[in-house]
């Protein structure tokens, strides 16, 4: 399975370098990092030089071990692998939540693992919920969970199109795995 940093420079190969697409409401982004969420991290600077070290420490900060994504990986790096990269596009919290939805709805009436509270913030219960799924259903279930995972994110990128047309110029980006590119 790959690593953190392999799932990082993924991310940063789709994404390109500079981008200000007229289209994107996430403005100046270089290396898939939006000028805000450089700013939260405490970047003053312009954008267009925006260091590829700064967006590596994001990544793996923000995207990946705050939202404990980390610890789905022991579980199942194939699912933490999808929730890094929705995380990416969508916001940590919305993959997390998909996660706890899916795992509510693969856990056979709450027989094999009580339904979690689905609210995008992953803890001791979410992953305690991962490991039973994963006990449960082995390398074969972690797969039907990313197609679960995969059903919810492109669900919301077409309704993201739908309700605002502008959206529309990225959805094939999107569904292509080209994060945020438009096609």
């Amino acid at each position: 399975m790959k690593t953190i940093d392999q799932l990082i420079d993924e991310v940063i190969a789709r994404e390109g370098d500079f981008s200000d697409h007229p289209a994107d409401r996430g403005g100046p982004t270089r290396f898939g990092i939006t000028e805000q969420v450089a700013r939260a991290n405490g970047y003053t600077g312009d954008m267009k030089v925006f260091p590829r070290d700064r967006a590596l420490a994001i990544y793996r900060s923000t995207y990946w071990t705050r939202p404990a994504f980390d610890q789905v990986a022991s579980v199942s790096a194939l699912v933490a692998a999808e929730l890094f990269d929705t995380g990416v596009n969508m916001g940590v919290s919305v993959a997390a939540g998909f996660l706890q939805r899916a795992l509510n709805v693969l856990n056979r009436g709450a027989v094999d693992y009580p339904d979690l509270k689905a609210d995008g913030q992953i803890g001791p219960v979410t992953i305690y919920a991962l490991r039973q799924f994963v006990a449960k259903r082995g390398a074969a279930g972690a797969v039907v969970l990313v197609k679960a995972l995969d059903a919810l994110q492109g669900e919301r990128y077409i309704a993201l199109a739908e309700s605002r047309p502008a959206n529309k110029a990225f959805v094939y980006g999107w569904l292509s795995g080209r994060l945020g590119q438009a096609a």
